[in-house]
């Protein structure tokens, strides 16, 4: 009986999950908390990423930031262009007279294919590359963070640099349509609510399946015993490669989705701070679960939209110290209370039956 419930917990949250996401939250929230939430379900779809590359194989990622900028400029630029009509320019360009022509490297962001190809081929194709060199170096542990988070800020600096084609500090903003549908009409912007919520449900249940697959017990080898696994045979660079990739391709999806949501796509919502921000909610939530750095990745984002608008000067000191408890008090997250609760339940039952 506990195993049928055991194998049913797991269908049965998925489908609570369906009902909140799609039936009750769009009916108890207004449009413009509709598209909060939305914003929110982005930074868990990260989350969702973090928890396979850092929660199942101990890769501690600090520079998400750049494959989710990656993905946004990538949708933010070809929402661009179909605003400005066949020929046209971005408006940011024609504001900053220093562009007579399209940059070449824009061109290609007309197509909606590749646009769509481009939010996922990219931070996967610039992670299998770092990760490829970075790994083959066997770079781990605190020098990994380090650099992926070096990787990030230098990605933000670069943008900000380039103004004329990127729109530097400012970004990407003021988006009129999203694939034909006008952004201005608050039914398409539901649908864009709905679009999210779908893609968080079907990248939960994937990661789920590759937490439980024989390659997610490998994974788990390499984090725990790396040198063991290497004597058995495996190639622990190529097993790390293929959850980092899999990680900076969810980011560069939720980046793309961020964009018709929000309405923008700037440096500063890709650099060190947002990276690291990704990463708290994750560990708030409990890393190696699922559904707790959804949790997680939602209820800090939340806390920070209210309590950044009343403590706006002290909601950074109240988020590390969240994290600093967390850690230290409570590695497994907010997911390892249940389990907790199981095991002290069970140890009082052990010692009142003896």
């Amino acid at each position: 009986m506990t195993d049928f419930l055991h194998r049913r917990r797991a269908p049965a949250g998925y489908a609570l999950a369906a009902v909140l996401l799609f039936a009750l939250a769009p009916l108890l929230l207004s449009d413009f908390r509709l598209g909060q939430f939305a914003r929110y379900l982005c930074i868990a779809i990260v989350a969702v990423g973090i928890a396979l590359a850092w929660g199942r194989g101990g890769m501690l990622v600090l520079g998400q930031g750049l494959f989710f900028g990656v993905g946004g400029y990538a949708m933010a630029m070809h929402m661009k262009l179909a605003d400005a009509g066949p020929g046209g320019l971005p408006d940011f360009m024609l504001l900053y007279g220093t562009a007579d022509a399209l940059p070449w490297w824009w061109e290609p962001f007309r197509s909606p294919a590749v646009a769509l190809a481009a939010v996922l081929l990219l931070p996967m194709g610039l992670a299998a590359v770092i990760g490829w060199f970075v790994f083959r170096r066997r770079v781990r542990g605190a020098y990994f963070a380090i650099l992926s988070q070096a990787l990030a800020a230098a990605f933000a600096i670069l943008l900000i640099g380039q103004q004329a084609t990127t729109g530097g500090s400012n970004g990407l903003t003021d988006f009129q349509g999203f694939f034909g549908y006008s952004l201005l009409d608050p039914v398409n912007r539901r649908t864009v609510y709905f679009v999210i919520a779908a893609t968080l449900l079907a990248l939960m249940l994937l990661t789920r399946q590759i937490f439980h697959s024989r390659y997610g017990e490998l994974l788990v080898a390499v984090r725990d015993a790396e040198e063991r696994v290497r004597f058995l045979g495996y190639d622990p660079a190529l097993v790390k490669l293929a959850a980092y990739v899999a990680s900076a391709g969810m980011a560069g999806v939720a980046g793309a989705l961020f964009v018709p949501a929000v309405g923008i796509i700037s440096p500063a919502l890709i650099g060190i701070v947002p990276s690291i921000q990704f990463v708290i909610g994750a560990a708030i939530g409990g890393r190696a679960s699922v559904v707790g750095v959804v949790l997680g990745a939602i209820a800090v984002a939340w806390a920070q939209t209210v309590l950044s608008e009343e403590f706006p000067s002290a909601w950074t000191y109240f988020q590390g110290g969240l994290f600093v408890v967390v850690i230290a008090f409570l590695p497994g997250g907010i997911a390892s209370l249940w389990q907790l609760a199981t095991r002290r339940r069970a140890r009082t039952e052990a010692v009142t039956a003896a």
